[in-house]
């Protein structure tokens, strides 16, 4: 059914309702718009501020807020309300509760009042804390997150009232995704703001981390997902030989839509826009099935709620549509995976995005100072920007064709390096070092030229990069795209992350810019060319332009020095490291404590999912592969007896069916032998010892079993295999 039609005068409306798609969008969120209608004027007034952090919250702000978003929620048709919140799981999580409100006498009024609004009560204790807590110690908090809109989730029992918030111990300990992203980007807005002192900026109040999250899923037929008990309960096939097709004839990457697929874009867009998800972008991607959606960029705690919401509402509506999407990282074993590629930027809030190349000499200074920033951040806390990439299912997608390689660099393009290259080198800042007035045509856009010690620098282009798919952060003007993380991720981890690192860098650049301006070493102008200067000289080793995915580049990161952490054990280690700790806790985001917890928590889910996934595998191979195969090897042999009897030719049935005994044979030893590997590692007490035994024992030994199962699905006839194979899994919606 057609969702939208359009008027004589172009006004689009949305059929189920008759709303204009431009009223659609946002009705199911309480905005600022929202906000900005219900509130008094002075109400509304230090919302806003609070949300700048200018003002703290009162209680009677609260109620007068409360009182407005349960008016709206009601009249929408809501008749509960949660705090809505990111534990540790991955997930999201919710308590919810009826507005209503009984009075004693069979009467009832529908209630909220600002202290419910501020602050809920959730049982913490079956949430992971790490042994930040005992299992006994049940309170937790949550607190409302003003920076992210309210919104009303729908699903066949009516619409809910969600209210974003952080999620909280007890002690205060953060026990979810948002605190430290909050924390961090507070942090990175404090010294990037000492860095535009020094620069002369006396206007700008705030820095505000900007996120644009690119969605990739993929989508297969529901009756073909209800018969993968492997995709049920691991989110990825842990089985399955490869069709004679897959992605090489490279001709479902932004292909014509399905009729099937676009109805559920269609809903999914609808959804998604009544939420206030500002969804902008969808296309096929490589692998067959394989989609991707794209919002545009927002506010990061608002950005982090929505890409949330867009997973779970991608799983609710394809449902709806007779399908399921998946959001592990490798669901299919030999084509692409998917990854989530998070798009970071810093804006102040009077509109200076700092990673910008300006119009002028001082703007240009800026940008080149905060591009030397990022690239000193990620070459000193490289390891840190890898484990916020660590999860079970990137271990099967990083390093491979498809994906960036364990190998964190930075993707500049030509130009931007070449500017950069040649002021750390003392060199005139033009490309390819021309003297003044001789600069390359082509790759000058300078107004005028500039030597290190005079006080103008070139004009840049806007679109001074290209895009490289093989970088893990490639520069791609405006942002950097961060392409490592997976698609099953938070964003959170990636952003904070960067936050914390890019804030140390640029507090360490304030430092010395305010002593050399005290001492008066040099101007500003001098003491900038500097910094830029003696900072990119020493880490551009980081700095990399070519092909992610070649060899050489592996050989010759590793002839740099660069780090090559190729699974999620070992990068998670970067979480309890010294000077990891130190960062942290010098910029009030993570306590160690905080980060020993995460660490626990992350390697005891790696562990699980493994062991999940072995006990999948030996139980297909066990209870579908064996029975099958044996059944239809038996087949086999009958066929050739009975042929032999009539006085026929039997050597191509009995030759299968011994290959297939054969491969049964095997089978069934590596099964024995995952079986073994696993109970093994179950017994191992510490937690990275587990995990390590997980990796390096446990996943072998699935990775056998698969081989052989693999093997014999292309020995059995398709009517007798008991699995619906990567033909229609991957072909056929």
């Amino acid at each position: 059914m057609k969702d939208f039609s359009c008027d004589s005068s172009h006004v689009c409306y949305d059929k189920r309702s008759g709303i204009p798609l431009e009223k659609l969008y946002g009705s199911n969120c309480f905005s600022n718009a929202v906000m900005g209608e219900m509130l008094p004027p002075g109400i509304f007034k230090e919302v806003l501020e609070i949300q700048k952090g200018e003002k703290e919250l009162s209680p009677e702000t609260a109620e007068v807020v409360a009182t407005a978003m349960r008016n709206w929620a009601i009249e929408k048709g809501a008749t509960h309300y949660t705090h809505w919140f990111h534990p540790l799981t991955g997930l999201t999580a919710a308590k919810h509760e009826s507005f209503i409100d009984p009075s004693g006498d069979g009467r009832a009024a529908m209630k909220f009042s600002g202290k419910s609004l501020i602050k809920g009560e959730p049982d913490a204790s079956s949430f992971p804390s790490g042994g930040l807590r005992a299992t006994f110690e049940a309170r937790g908090y949550t607190a409302w997150d003003l920076t992210s809109p309210a919104f009303l989730k729908q699903d066949k029992t009516g619409l809910t009232l969600c209210i974003p918030t952080a999620f909280i111990s007890y002690n205060g300990q953060a026990l979810d995704q948002k605190v430290p992203l909050l924390k961090s980007i507070e942090a990175v807005s404090k010294q990037a703001l000492r860095v535009l002192r020094v620069l002369g900026n006396g206007t700008s109040k705030r820095v505000m981390t900007e996120i644009g999250a690119e969605q990739e899923y993929f989508l297969v037929d529901k009756k073909y997902y209800d018969s993968r008990p492997d995709l049920i309960l691991t989110g990825r096939t842990v089985l399955g030989a490869l069709p004679a097709k897959g992605q090489e004839m490279e001709d479902h990457y932004y292909g014509a839509l399905k009729d099937k697929v676009a109805d559920f874009m269609r809903e999914l867009n609808h959804e998604l826009w009544k939420a206030g998800v500002p969804a902008k972008i969808q296309h096929k991607e490589v692998a067959p099935n394989q989609f991707e959606i794209v919002p545009v960029f927002a506010a990061a705690s608002a950005a982090l709620d929505a890409n949330q919401l867009l997973m779970e509402t991608l799983q609710n509506v394809a449902r709806r549509h007779g399908m399921e999407a998946l959001l592990h990282e490798k669901p299919f074993a030999g084509v692409n995976g998917s990854g989530k590629h998070n798009n970071l930027s810093l804006a102040t809030d009077d509109g200076i995005n700092l990673f910008d190349p300006g119009e002028d000499p001082q703007s240009n200074a800026r940008f080149l100072l905060f591009m030397a920033a990022v690239v000193e951040a990620v070459d000193r806390y490289a390891l840190l920007l890898r484990a916020s990439a660590a999860c079970p299912g990137n271990d099967y997608r990083l390093g491979g064709y498809e994906a960036p390689p364990a190998i964190i660099s930075i993707f500049f393009g030509t130009l931007l390096t070449e500017f950069l290259d040649n002021i750390a080198s003392g060199k005139d800042a033009s490309p390819n070092g021309a003297a003044e007035g001789e600069a390359d045509t082509q790759a000058s856009v300078a107004s005028g030229q500039m030597k290190l010690g005079v006080t103008s620098l070139p004009d840049l282009p806007k679109d001074i990069s290209d895009r490289n798919r093989t970088s893990p952060l490639a520069y791609t003007g405006k942002k950097f795209e961060f392409r490592m993380a997976g698609a099953s991720q938070s964003i959170a981890a990636s952003a904070t992350y960067f936050n914390v690192a890019l804030a140390q860098v640029l507090s360490d650049f304030a430092d010395t810019l305010e002593t050399i301006l005290i001492s008066g070493a040099a101007d500003k102008h001098e003491a900038v060319q500097a910094v830029i200067k003696n900072s990119y000289r020493k880490h551009c080793r980081v700095v990399f332009n070519g092909n992610g995915y070649s060899q050489q580049w592996v050989a010759e990161a590793a002839s740099r020095g660069l780090p090559n952490v190729a699974n999620t054990v070992d990068a998670l280690s970067a979480l309890v490291a010294d000077d990891t700790i130190a960062l942290f806790e010098s910029h009030k985001v993570l306590s160690r404590e905080e980060l020993e917890s995460r660490y626990h928590i992350y390697l005891e889910n790696y562990s699980k999912q493994i062991n999940i996934e072995a006990g999948v595998t030996v139980d297909l191979a066990a209870r579908y592969i064996f029975p099958a195969a044996s059944s239809y090897a038996a087949e086999l042999a009958r066929q050739a007896h009975s042929l032999r009897e009539a006085g026929a030719k039997a050597e191509a049935q009995a030759g299968l069916a011994k290959k297939i005994c054969e491969g049964l044979a095997a089978m069934q030893e590596a099964n024995s032998r995952l079986e073994s590997e696993l109970a093994a590692a179950q017994k191992i007490a510490a937690a990275h010892d587990r995990a390590k035994a997980c990796l390096e024992n446990v996943r072998p030994a699935m990775d056998e079993v698969r081989s052989n199962a693999d093997a014999l699905e292309k020995m059995v006839a398709k009517e007798a295999w008991p699995l619906p194979g990567y033909e229609e899994l991957l072909f056929k919606l």
